[in-house]
């Protein structure tokens, strides 16, 4: 135990934000790397799609008529 307690007190706050920015710094690149790959391409040209999968096909829609009323004023 002594020896966990003699490497935490030389761990500095600033030690310990270096160490947090590599972490973020590796998952940013990991990341990266994974989305621009070019296996996931299908995958993602898919969900790219997604936000219009509920909306009808344009051959479905109805189309309405234009009101054909006019104005009676002279």
């Amino acid at each position: 135990m002594a020896m966990f307690f003699g490497i935490s007190s030389e761990l500095s706050s600033g030690m310990i934000r270096g160490l947090g920015t590599v972490v973020v710094f590796v998952a940013f690149v990991g990341l990266t790397l994974w989305v621009f790959n070019g296996k996931r391409n299908p995958e993602f040209a898919e969900a790219r799609l997604l936000p219009f999968a509920d909306e009808p096909q344009p051959d479905s829609v109805i189309t309405q008529e234009p009101a054909t009323t006019r104005s009676t004023r002279p």
